[in-house]
Order: C-alpha cells, then sequence, then structure tokens
C-alpha cells in the first residue's frame, strides 16, 4: 500500500486510476504528478461522456447552417487522447517485467520480435524446401 495520497478534489474515475497504480508502484516525484492529471484528466473525460450522452444530437449548425459535429465530441477525443499519452508516459511495467519500459524501448522490443519471427519463417521454410528436394531426390532415384 502506498503512503502517497490521491490529489484533492479527484472523482470517481480519477480515484480509482490513482488507487490501481499507487498502490502497486513505487512512483517518483515526476510520476506522482503525471498520474495526478492523468486522474484529473480521467474525471473530466468522465464529466464529458456524460454531457454527450445527454446529448439529443451528435451534431450541431455551423456559422453558415451547415452540419457539424457536436464541439463536445472533439473535447472528448482530446481528452481520451491526453489520457493515453500521459499513462504511457508512466512507463509503468507489464506483469512480467519490473520495470516498465519507454516507449522507445517497446517499439525495440516489437521490431526485434518482429524481426525473429521472420527470421524463424525464413529459417524453417528454407528446412522444409530442403527436405522436399531430397524426398523428391529419393523419388526419382527410386523411379530409375
Amino acid at each position: 500500500m502506498s503512503d502517497q495520497r490521491p490529489p484533492s478534489g479527484l472523482k470517481a474515475s480519477g480515484k480509482r486510476l490513482w488507487l490501481s497504480v499507487a498502490d502497486r508502484y513505487v512512483l517518483t516525484a515526476a510520476e506522482v504528478e503525471m498520474l495526478g492529471q492523468a486522474c484529473r484528466t480521467a474525471d473530466e473525460l468522465d464529466r464529458l461522456e456524460k454531457a454527450v450522452r445527454e446529448l439529443t444530437e451528435l451534431t450541431t449548425t455551423g456559422s453558415t447552417g451547415q452540419l457539424k459535429p457536436h464541439p463536445l465530441l472533439a473535447e472528448v477525443r482530446a481528452d481520451r487522447t491526453l489520457l493515453e499519452r500521459l499513462t504511457t508516459a508512466l512507463c509503468l511495467p507489464d506483469e512480467d517485467q519490473e520495470v516498465g519500459l519507454r516507449p522507445g524501448q517497446k517499439h525495440g522490443q516489437r521490431a526485434i520480435r518482429a524481426r525473429w519471427k521472420e527470421a524463424n519463417r525464413v529459417s524453417t521454410d528454407s528446412k522444409l524446401a530442403e527436405l522436399k528436394a531430397f524426398a523428391k531426390g529419393l523419388d526419382s532415384g527410386a523411379a530409375s
């Protein structure tokens, strides 16, 4: 259990996010601040999503009379992106890791896995081709 207290004023979503992270990980001061921002963003996103659900129409009329998406939709999308960036920036470890990876490190690991997977596939394919050629040679030798 963490001895760090959640920032004051958090609502349900922000508190849930805080508890799910702060009770499980040891955070630096900078990470605590970033987590606080993520929690406030989660609360704001909840409020915006509730407002969108209460809308009767998802479009509004623009200045020249054209239909356009309701401005709240853009705000929800922006807050979702911000929340994702804030939580990603925390670099929390996966279940099987002791230390979280920075985004560049995660990209590097995916690239390495893809390369090894491709190399193993090529290696397997070439071995299969060798076996087929060998079997074909046996068949043609038996035919003569």
